[in-house]
């Protein structure tokens, strides 16, 4: 009997990869609840409006609405009423985020570097395969 299912093992890794990389990017002034991914995802398609940044990022739209105001707050993000739709925004990267994002790439690669240092190339890929076919499997109804 295993000590703990996968599920518990990928909550333990999750936690504990979440507090390291808020103590990382503490400095930068973005905090914990994924702002990183947020940010991420803000520099990759500028002008995204806030409902698809929730679907891309899989939070709740609540955690979205705190994180996008801690970012603006930060100075890494602006939000722009929705020409097309009055009730919604769209959110564009400033200067500081894009700045910034080589090093928000350099801090999440780095973290990736230790979360996997024990493993091989191929553990690696075969880890990354697995995940995604997990994940991928998220779509199909639960019988």
């Amino acid at each position: 009997m295993r000590p703990y299912t996968v599920g518990k093992l990928m909550s333990f890794i999750n936690r504990i990869a979440q507090r390291e990389l808020a103590e990382r990017l503490k400095p930068h002034g973005i905090g914990s609840g994924g702002q990183h991914s947020y940010l991420k995802a803000i520099l990759a398609t500028p002008g995204m409006n806030q409902d698809k940044l929730t679907s891309v990022v899989k939070f709740d739209k609540a955690t979205t609405t705190r994180c996008i105001r801690q970012l603006e707050e930060a100075g890494y993000v602006t939000r722009t009423v929705d020409e097309q739709d009055r009730r919604s925004y769209r959110l564009y990267p400033t200067e500081v985020a894009t700045a910034f994002e080589p090093k928000l790439q350099a801090i999440l690669d780095d973290y990736n570097r230790l979360l996997t240092a024990h493993l091989t190339a191929e553990e690696i890929d075969a880890l990354h395969a697995l995940l995604q076919k997990m994940y991928d499997g998220l779509d199909e109804p639960l019988l």
